[in-house]
This record gives structure tokens, C-alpha cells and sequence, in this order.
């Protein structure tokens, strides 16, 4: 709809790029003011069509392409793509027009990709339907990598940059502004094409993140890898919080934390979104958490620069023992006893390099081999190229990195499937990434936001109530008011105590001299209210009408920061960090969708740096990691337990040699 009589027009591309990928099946181009389009019939409207078309896609401006779509539903048309923009990204006068847009296609069967979107495109039969100009190039090549992106420009870049190194496409599409079909739909409609044997995914954000965990469960089971590269690693969303659990789980951590439980993996290079898949292919999920990788090379620089950054990433490069030494050397190729196994310059030959591969691979002392091949790589391709091209379909994975630009035994390696890299960074990237990599266990059922109504904060003697109900620790305490001083104050606990401003105004206390620490008797319980109420009202204009005392704790080996949120894009998720006022400061926490089981709190445990110390660090005694785990876990249930709680936190939970407590509580939910 919209088709343009010039070729080089946007509108005018998606005919001239159907006629050059050969397109078998049927075309028909509208444009009610010519006759003839590029050579090809014109037609002047969707009515007056041969017939119904299976797809239309629409190229016309904003309310030609909403009316399109009213007379597709009409006629029955399974699915529109709509190139026009100027919807939902255009504040309420463009969402105004994406509701017209979705009414429209209610009216029949019809689905809608976009608006926005450039474009779907299958090279395994033609079918380019798109404007982007990339594909005006001969030839997209084919295979099985299917790539759905909510940026429309990037169909486009991942084929140009991955023409002629061997990675071939199943299908692309640009879902753009994904009005009415999501992405994750999108693609879950294609799991069941044995064409398609990996996903690689460009997000900018994590909206209709239900269907995407709708898709990742069944991409899990259907044992196809999925790639994702994603924008937006900013903080900003953690001002709309109270917490410090807000600015912890900020929007990349939830993100980071939606994908590790979707089974999806995520690529930190651009390049590495098109090269990863073919080594993700060949690493099933749930591998080893340190794998064994083991180098070999003919140049021993780029082998150097290969070691540097797979151990940027985490990883640690073993050398071949002593007797695996021998064994290669009997098999002629020798290399020294050393971190990397070096062929050296004379090793560049095809007898040498299948030998070495072959003693690597069968040796059982590493789950990956990555080849750093040097100038024979582009001057000579079939010396150490073409055996290493020869080593694909092993029990242990071997990849190649050229360090000259060889887009020939890039090509080459690919095509005999063996995954090849343009870079060190994405070829470290995807070999971490490929070995990150775990079975889905996202529960799409919990990808819901906060519930809908007026969101309250609880003061702290009630947080505390509410989280004890779900299991986690917290300290005796007792409320006075601080009208009644004078009377007598009995406590149900032995002295010293801490006094805390007790108001549902205040989340965090201590920043407004709310927390008065070490009162030894009832004078100085009385001294500590009366200090309290003057200093927050001074501070913060608050009348303070309670406070709360609570025995002080024994010290402890270390405190540590328990948080949940109930995100809107991902859903519940429950935080772990170093603990104190200052715990967003350095960036170290661990964030994973709620509930969460007692493996998954031990490993939360053991990704944040500054909580080691609780291991028993240079002799300091060891805190207690079950109890942490456990209320870890406790705070986790509020997911399931506490649906109408959208924040909470517990900081610091002061962790012992023996047991855990939660020394101070903050909870908003949503009043129902």
C-alpha cells in the first residue's frame, strides 16, 4: 500500500527488492494514482485487489495506513505491517491514533506489526518486505539465525556485517512500535520452524516483557538459544523509589535479571549479537559455571591479546599439562608448557594444526578451544584455516579469531561450522556468554507490575510485623508515645536499647536524626524522644507522635542490605548488597526475579564482592551464609505471600556467626 513508481525511494524499495530476491509467490502493489509502479500493474485500492492477500504492508502516512488497516480487517488479511509513524511515540495525540490503529484491526482478524516497523523479511523464499536500504544488496544470506529488533535499522546493520562471513538468516523482522504484535509473540510464532535454530534480539526496552517470558519458557524447551543485546543501562528509573533497594535494582539490573531467568544471554558487543548464536548452538545450557578454555595459536601476540580479555570476562585460560605436551608433540605438534599452547610460525601448516585440535579436543582437559590464527588466516586460508574448519561437530567446542582481517576464512570457518570471530572483545563476549548460559525458569504468570491503587508507606513497627509474616527475622520491639513520658516505661527486654522515630513520613530515619543508638536506661529513653522529636521536626517539619525501642544488637561479623520491588517492566525482584546508608554507592549487588529458592539466594550471595568478608576473611570468623540465605528466600515470598507490596527493605540485616536479624524494616504497598 503506498508502492512508489521510484526505486530508490523508501516506499518504492520493498518491489525493487521482492523482483531481485526473486520472490516466488504472488505480488500486488496499490497506488491509487498510477497505473503502473516500477513496470508492475497498479492497483488503486486493497478492495480492488485480485484477492486477499496474506500480509500488506503499508508505506502510506498516518491515517491512509490506519484506514488500510480498517479494510484489511474487513476483508479478512492475517497480518499488516505498517511503516508510518507518528503514533504512540508522539505523546496523547499519537496514542490517540495506535488506539484508532488497534480498533481498526479488532474490527477482523487481522494483527499488526509496528507501527514504525521497517519491515519483515524471509531470505528463504524472498519475501523482503522491507524498506531498509540494506537490503538492496544482492543475495541476504540464509541460514538459520532469526533476528527480531525494536530498532529498525538494525535488521539492516546485522546483514550487512554479516555478509560474507559464513553467518546466514532465517527470518528478520523489525517489530518497531509494537502497537498489537509484541516481539516475544512475534517470535514464539516461529518456534516451531525447523529452519530457525537461534534468536538474536535488539531491545530497547522490556516492554510487553510477559510475552517475552511467554517465549523464552517455550525456546527453553524447544532447545533454541537466544542472544540479546540491549540499550538503556542507565539508573534513572531508581528515583521513582523510596529505597535504596530502588536505586540498587535500577532498570539494567532487573533487565539483567529478567534474562538470566528467561535462559536468554546477553551480548555486551553489537558484533557479537550476529556471531554469538552459532557458538551458543553447539554449548548446551546449564555448562559448566568455570569452564576450561584452553588457547592455541600460530602468533603469539594476538594469543596474548585473546587471554586478556576472555580473563576481563571472568574466565581463566588453562594450559595443556605435561603429558598432554608429550602427547602433542609425539603427534607433531609441539608447543612449550605454558599458559598458551604456541605452534609458533612453523606450526601454520594443516598436518601441525589438526594435530594439535585433535590432541586438545580429545585430551578432556578443557570444555572450549579458541584458535588465534595469524597471518596464514588471510594469506593462505587453507593451511591453518582449512583444518580448523575441519574440527566442527566435537563434544568440545573450538572457535576461531583471525587477527588480520580475513573475511575469506571468516567465511570459510562459518560455513563448515565453526563459530569465527571478527574481534577478541566479541569472541571473549560470546564465549562467556555461551557458558552464562541456564535453562529458563521464568514463570511468565508472575511478569506482572504493582497492582493498581494508592501507594502507602508503612512505618517501621508495622514493616517489621508484615516481614516477619513471611519469614524473616526481625528484632522485639516496643512503641511509646512520646506524649506520655512521664509514666512509667517498661520494657520486655534488657537495656542498652535504640530509640527510633516511629512515622509512616519517614523512610529513612537516620539521614534526619530519627535514631538515637545505645540508651542504657528510662532517662535516657526519655533524653532520646525528646532529642528525636526536636531534631526531625526541625529537619524535616515532622511531628513525631511515637518511637519505637528495640534491644541494640550484638555485634556481628557483617551487615548486608535484603530489598524487593515489584517492578513494572519485570515483575517482583529481591536484591542483595553490602548493607548501610551507603549500599547504592558502590554497585555491588545481586538482583534476580522473586520468589527466589535457597540455591539461587546462595548465589546471589556468593556475586556480591563486599559480602567475601562474611566467608571468614585473613582469620575474622565466618557469618552465618544459611541464615542470610534463608531470609534472603523469607524476603522473596513476598511475591507470592504479599501481592499488594511494592517496596521493601531490610537495612541493615546484621549477619552472626550464628543466625541473622533484620534490624530495620521499610515496606510501601499498594492500600487496598
Amino acid at each position: 500500500m503506498g508502492a512508489s513508481d521510484d526505486p530508490a525511494k523508501t516506499t518504492g524499495r520493498p518491489q525493487r527488492f521482492l523482483a531481485a530476491a526473486g520472490y516466488a509467490g504472488t505480488a500486488w502493489f496499490v497506488n491509487p494514482r498510477r497505473e503502473v509502479v516500477q513496470g508492475e500493474k497498479a492497483y488503486p485500492s486493497l478492495s480492488e485487489l485480485p484477492g486477499v492477500p496474506d500480509h500488506v504492508y503499508v508505506v502510506t502516512g498516518v491515517d491512509a495506513a490506519i484506514d488500510t488497516v480498517a479494510k484489511a480487517a474487513g476483508l479478512g488479511v492475517p497480518v499488516v505491517t505498517v511503516l508510518s509513524s507518528g503514533f504512540g511515540e508522539e505523546g496523547a495525540q499519537g496514542k490517540a491514533r495506535e488506539d484508532r490503529l488497534r480498533a481498526a484491526a479488532a474490527e477482523g482478524p487481522t494483527r499488526v506489526v509496528g507501527p514504525s516497523s521497517l519491515g519483515v523479511v524471509n531470505p528463504r523464499n524472498g519475501a523482503l518486505l522491507t524498506g531498509n536500504a540494506a537490503f538492496g544488496e544482492p543475495d541476504t544470506p540464509v541460514g538459520g539465525l532469526f533476528v527480531a529488533s525494536q530498532s529498525g535499522s538494525v535488521i539492516g546493520a546485522l546483514v550487512s556485517r554479516a555478509r560474507g562471513r559464513g553467518i546466514g538468516f532465517a527470518g528478520l523482522v523489525s517489530t518497531g512500535g509494537e502497537a498489537d504484535l509484541s516481539l516475544g509473540e512475534i517470535c514464539a510464532s516461529t518456534l516451531d520452524d525447523p529452519g530457525i535454530t537461534s534468536y538474536a534480539l535488539f531491545l530497547e526496552s522490556l516492554r510487553h516483557a510477559d510475552h517475552l517470558a511467554e517465549f523464552a519458557a517455550a525456546a527453553s524447551r524447544a532447545g533454541k538459544p537466544v542472544a540479546v543485546y540491549k540499550l538503556g543501562r542507565s539508573q534513572e528509573a531508581a528515583a521513582l523509589t523510596v529505597s535504596h533497594t530502588g536505586a540498587l535494582a535500577g532498570e539494567d539490573s532487573e533487565a539483567e535479571a529478567f534474562f538470566r531467568a528467561c535462559g536468554f544471554v546477553r551480548v555486551n558487543t553489537f558484533e557479537g549479537l550476529c556471531e554469538a548464536p552459532a557458538l551458543l548452538e553447539q554449548v548446551p545450557a546449564d555448562g559448566p559455571v568455570h569452564p576450561r578454555v584452553g588457547v592455541v595459536t600460530t602468533t603469539g601476540g594476538g594469543a596474548a591479546i585473546m587471554v586478556d580479555q576472555l580473563a576481563l570476562r571472568g574466565l581463566s585460560v588453562r594450559g595443556p599439562s605435561r603429558e598432554l605436551v608429550d602427547r602433542m608433540a609425539a603427534a607433531g605438534a609441539p608447543v612449550p608448557h605454558d599458559l598458551i599452547a604456541d605452534l609458533g610460525l612453523a606450526g601454520a601448516k594443516h598436518d601441525v594444526v589438526s594435530a594439535a585440535l585433535r590432541e586438545l579436543q580429545d585430551s578432556g582437559e578443557f570444555d572450549l578451544v579458541v584458535f588465534v590464527i595469524g597471518s596464514s588466516a588471510r594469506l593462505n586460508p587453507e593451511l591453518a584455516v582449512q583444518a580448523l574448519a575441519q574440527r566442527s561437530g566435537h563434544a568440545v567446542p573450538v572457535v576461531g579469531f583471525a587477527l588480520p582481517e580475513a573475511p575469506d576464512a571468516a567465511d570459510l570457518l562459518a560455513s563448515s561450522g565453526v563459530p569465527a570471530f571478527r574481534t577478541p572483545e566479541s569472541c571473549a563476549d560470546a564465549v562467556a556468554a555461551a557458558f552464562s548460559r541456564r535453562s529458563a525458569t521464568i514463570d511468565p504468570e508472575r511478569i506482572s507490575g504493582p497492582p493498581v491503587g494508592t501507594p502507602e508507606l508503612l512505618h517501621e513497627q508495622d514493616s517489621a510485623e508484615l516481614l516477619a509474616s513471611v519469614g524473616v527475622p526481625t528484632l522485639p520491639a516496643v512503641a511509646l508515645e512520646t506524649t506520655s513520658l512521664e509514666e512509667d516505661i517498661e520494657l520486655p527486654f534488657e537495656f542498652p536499647v535504640a530509640v527510633k522515630a516511629l512515622s509512616d513520613q519517614l523512610a529513612h530515619k537516620t539521614d534526619v536524626g530519627g535514631v538515637v543508638l545505645g540508651v542504657t536506661d528510662v532517662a535516657g529513653v526519655r533524653k532520646a524522644v525528646r532529642t528525636i522529636v526536636a531534631d526531625v521536626g526541625e529537619q524535616v517539619g515532622a511531628t513525631i507522635d511515637r518511637v519505637l525501642v528495640q534491644p541494640m544488637a550484638e555485634s556481628g561479623v557483617g551487615e548486608v542490605l535484603v530489598g524487593y520491588r515489584r517492578s513494572a517492566d519485570v515483575g517482583p525482584v529481591v536484591v542483595l548488597s553490602t548493607g548501610g546508608v551507603t549500599a547504592e554507592v558502590y554497585d555491588d549487588s545481586a538482583v534476580r526475579l522473586a520468589p527466589v529458592d535457597r540455591a539461587t539466594a546462595e548465589e546471589m550471595i556468593g556475586e556480591v564482592t563486599g559480602l567475601k568478608i562474611l566467608t571468614g576473611h585473613r582469620g575474622t570468623p565466618a557469618g552465618d551464609l544459611d541464615a542470610l540465605a534463608d531470609a534472603v528466600v523469607a524476603m522473596s515470598r513476598l511475591a507470592v505471600e504479599q501481592p499488594s507490596v511494592i517496596e521493601a527493605e531490610v537495612n541493615p540485616v546484621r549477619v552472626h556467626t550464628s543466625g541473622a536479624m533484620a534490624l530495620d524494616a521499610l515496606v510501601r504497598r499498594v492500600r487496598t
